[in-house]
């Protein structure tokens, strides 16, 4: 095969999407850090499958506008920085070629280079060791060999050979991936791209994997048939979706699958469990995520974890009712600050504190680039300011603020005691430069410490980790882990407050009591006299304790 035209690319891009697809679980679990937010493979499905959608809708046989298909669909459907590096890879590379009806070998190889180069670009700080390096190596080995080689599926085989490459010398690259013995994520989710690129250059099957697609089709059914019952939001009974795999593990409690389904319906509602040797893969609705998290533990690790807030989703699509959305819509602010946050307590606090809107999201669920936009569109303002609240987030806020018609900037805030110093520090009557510089200054003055839990043993920074213990994060860094959560959290505190802290802030999660959350808030009382504590129930799931020290 000597060119490609568009109609081709675009089967190219529907393989690689659905090769992605298939082992998005498998990218998921390479996850670096034992904590219950693994979602490369998550963000770099949703974005490629964004991706293929667009493209499909708009092919033509001319393989540039095919290009700029998958290019606008990528960028408005990337989520976390895996889905943001991905969306700029595949718009460097449609740029290149916007003009050729078709390519050859060598244009090929040249469009790839260019796309590491867009995508280099777009990143403020590039790491080595990550899916950067290996679109580099590749690309690289791709231009060397066009020069004697110009079958285009014989080119593609050697750009797999070398992402396989590239991928296993990751470690070599990344300290922190060859002390916990994987290859990076998101530099895997791209080989399963190329692999199904190169599938459909040969006119070769890829294989399945059963479960996962068995249970995407039942949960999409069982949306379907639960949706037809809510007419308003507040009929929502049990408001999380909440998605798992378990990974069976020696030693661990026995799988049987129906006292494991008769003991999960306890906790809600629309329950699917579908099984093999191995894994279980798990959905339902529940008010108490984290209590049905913590049950599906008891058999093994968790590899994936998805919750979304489906009253929020509802709110979204149907709206608070024709008449309010037709006055939302007239009505233009001059001045918006949209932020990112879990947990309905969170996301009033955020409110309470100036947010325009809280978009629902964080850890397991990134927001992509298209429901930022659609979420600041929704306020109305001739100017915004956006709060990710999480650095998986960033990226696809810079690149929202970039395709909106109004003047926008990031804050680049990563936590939410972050988003709630520079919700603080913002002025009305600054420009949006201004805004940014003072909220980025405001923010960089707080301490974050976060409680979680592990989902595998590891060793990460000298710390011995086991499964199931609750690690203290202190400023994104593990520096103690430990089977008590209230443990976890007061050496936490005493690491964070020191001699010159004046505030502490407690964020206490859905699965913490308002009990528990008081005697550790009277704990920092009693030990840091000179300390004023503010206590609030932000109902987060996954992180039962967010500590803010200013």
């Amino acid at each position: 095969m000597k060119s490609i035209n568009g109609n081709q690319f675009a089967d190219m891009v529907k393989m690689g999407a659905h090769h992605l697809f298939q082992n998005a679980d498998y990218v998921d679990a390479l996850n670096v850090f034992p904590v219950p937010d693994g979602d490369t493979g998550t963000n770099m499905n949703l974005s490629m499958t964004s991706g293929a959608k667009e493209t499909a809708a708009h092919t033509s046989e001319h393989i540039g506008k095919t290009a700029q298909a998958l290019s606008k669909g990528l960028l408005m459907g990337a989520r976390g920085n895996s889905g943001v590096i991905l969306s700029q890879l595949f718009r460097g590379f449609g740029k290149s070629i916007e003009q050729h009806a078709t390519l050859d070998a060598k244009q090929f190889a040249q469009a790839l280079q260019y796309g590491v180069e867009t995508a280099y670009k777009a990143v403020m700080k590039p790491v080595e060791g990550t899916i950067l390096t290996v679109a580099k190596d590749s690309a690289k080995k791709a231009v060397e060999a066009s020069e004697t080689i110009t079958d285009i599926s014989e080119l593609m085989a050697v750009v797999v050979e070398e992402s396989k490459l590239s991928l296993n010398r990751t470690p070599d690259l990344l300290p922190v991936l060859k002390e916990v013995g994987v290859v990076d994520s998101g530099g895997q989710g791209l080989v399963f791209v190329y692999e199904g690129f190169l599938a459909s250059l040969k006119g070769e099957a890829l294989p399945e994997r059963t479960i996962s697609s068995s249970m995407d089709d039942l949960v999409s059914a069982e949306h379907h048939k639960s949706v037809q019952g809510y007419m308003d939001t507040a009929d929502i009974e049990f408001g999380f979706c909440t998605e798992f795999m378990v990974r069976f593990e020696e030693g661990k409690k026995a799988f049987i699958e129906n006292d494991f389904r008769n003991d999960l319906s306890e906790y809600g509602d629309s329950l699917l469990v579908i099984s093999d040797d191995e894994i279980a893969k798990i959905h339902i609705h529940s008010e108490t995520p984290g209590e049905v998290l913590t049950y599906g533990q008891q058999y093994g690790d968790l590899i994936k974890i998805k919750i979304e807030n489906m009253r929020q989703q509802h709110t979204d699509i149907v709206g608070e009712g024709h008449s309010s959305n037709t006055a939302k819509k007239a009505e233009v602010h001059p001045y918006a600050v949209v932020t990112v946050a879990m947990g309905t307590g969170v996301a009033e606090l955020l409110k309470s504190l100036g947010a325009s809107a809280v978009i629902e999201g964080g850890q397991t669920m990134n927001p992509s680039t298209e429901d930022i936009v659609k979420a600041i569109e929704s306020v109305g303002a001739e100017r915004v300011l956006i709060l990710p609240n999480n650095k998986n987030i960033v990226m696809a806020a810079e690149q929202a603020a970039e395709v909106l018609g109004i003047e926008a900037a990031v804050v680049p805030t990563k936590t939410i005691p972050q988003g709630m110093a520079a919700i603080l520090a913002f002025n009305a009557q600054a420009t949006v430069q201004e805004n940014q510089k003072n909220m980025t200054d405001a923010f960089a003055h707080v301490k974050t410490g976060q409680v979680t839990f592990a989902v595998r043993d590891t060793s990460i920074d000298g710390v011995e980790i086991k499964k199931d213990d609750f690690m203290s994060l202190a400023e994104g860094k593990i520096i103690l882990s430990q089977p008590s959560r209230v443990e976890a959290a007061t050496k936490l505190a005493k690491e964070l407050i020191d001699e010159d802290s004046e505030i502490v802030t407690v964020i206490y999660g859905e699965d913490v009591t308002e009990e528990e959350a008081g005697k550790f808030a009277s704990f920092i009382e009693e030990n840091f006299e000179d300390v004023e504590v503010e206590l609030y129930n932000g109902k987060q799931p996954l992180y039962p304790y967010i500590l803010s020290v200013e």
